[in-house]
């Protein structure tokens, strides 16, 4: 063989071996892309349904840190479903995987509607109103309720000109007091606007029954009573002041709403994406790959 045709045949034979070796290469580029597709797909259930526990948990937060830390659980979870869905696209189209590209489009679509409602309700729950409402009935609210009980009980016990119109009085006063006081936690716990109208209807009637009672107290007491009286009237003001806050935040309704939202329409957006995902995840399981000559 002459060094010429040598050189001929090392060359076929080069090319030959690249060749083989583009054919071996091919197939396992594409197996790998399967492979990670499929990774990716699991990896999006996973971070779907992290996400959307760690919401749920913040909903149901009873601390403000709590809340604040369990939502942003909920976004970094969020941020990585939208990462692996946006890796996930192109592999699946450089596959060719027409079914599984539309799944995934079917879960994004309906991962945006979920994100948005997702994010009105954790901004809801971070704000818990209706917690620090019923923190302040059960706390300051409480504390300003019984100093007035207790400025008008010794008023009934040290005055006495009178004493039993003063104790009928001294009675109506606090027992109005107590009403207001009795319609604060099913205000808080409402979410019909007209229901709350009508408690606060009722919460004004009493108070003006409570003030009316002071007025006519100040004319039966002894000269020497009055500043406990007036203690009695301080103690009304701070009451109603602190209920006022209390209606207030009651009337946001943040923990709620958020807990509305959470039960009823987020439900449903849950289980539309993950019929997706599961959809999707079936799909590429079914797929094999082959290898030709």
């Amino acid at each position: 063989m002459t060094a010429r045709n040598s050189g001929v045949w090392i060359a076929a034979a080069a090319i030959c071996l690249g060749a083989a070796a583009g054919c071996i290469k091919a197939p396992e580029t594409a197996l790998e892309r399967l492979v990670e597709a499929r990774r990716s797909a699991a990896d999006l259930l996973v971070q779907f349904i992290k996400a959307a526990d760690a919401s749920n948990r913040a909903v149901m937060a009873d601390t403000d840190n709590v809340s604040v830390a369990f939502a942003r659980e909920a976004e970094q979870a969020t941020q990585s479903v939208q990462k692996d869905a946006d890796a996930l696209e192109p592999n699946l189209q450089s596959l060719g995987y027409s079914n599984e590209t539309r799944l995934l489009e079917e879960f994004s679509s309906r991962f945006s509607e979920y994100r948005a409602l997702d994010r009105t309700i954790l901004d809801l729950a971070v704000e818990n109103t209706n917690l620090k409402a019923q923190r302040l009935s059960f706390g300051p609210a409480q504390e300003a309720a019984d100093a007035f009980g207790t400025s008008l009980e010794a008023l009934a016990v040290s005055d006495t000109k009178d004493t039993w119109r003063l104790k009928a009085l001294v009675a109506t006063a606090e027992a109005a007091e107590r009403e207001i006081q009795i319609q604060q936690a099913p205000h808080i716990a409402e979410s019909d606007e007209a229901a709350m109208t009508r408690m606060e209807k009722q919460m004004a009637a009493s108070e003006a029954t409570a003030r009316t009672a002071l007025v006519t107290l100040a004319s039966v007491v002894q000269p020497a009573s009055r500043p406990q009286l007036g203690t009695a009237m301080q103690a009304l003001d701070r009451f109603m002041e602190l209920n006022a806050q209390i209606v207030a935040l009651s009337r946001r309704n943040t923990n709620v709403r958020s807990l509305a939202l959470s039960l009823g329409q987020k439900r449903t957006l849950i289980a539309a994406c993950e019929d997706s995902l599961g959809a999707l995840q079936d799909a590429l399981a079914k797929r094999e790959f082959t290898a030709t000559r």
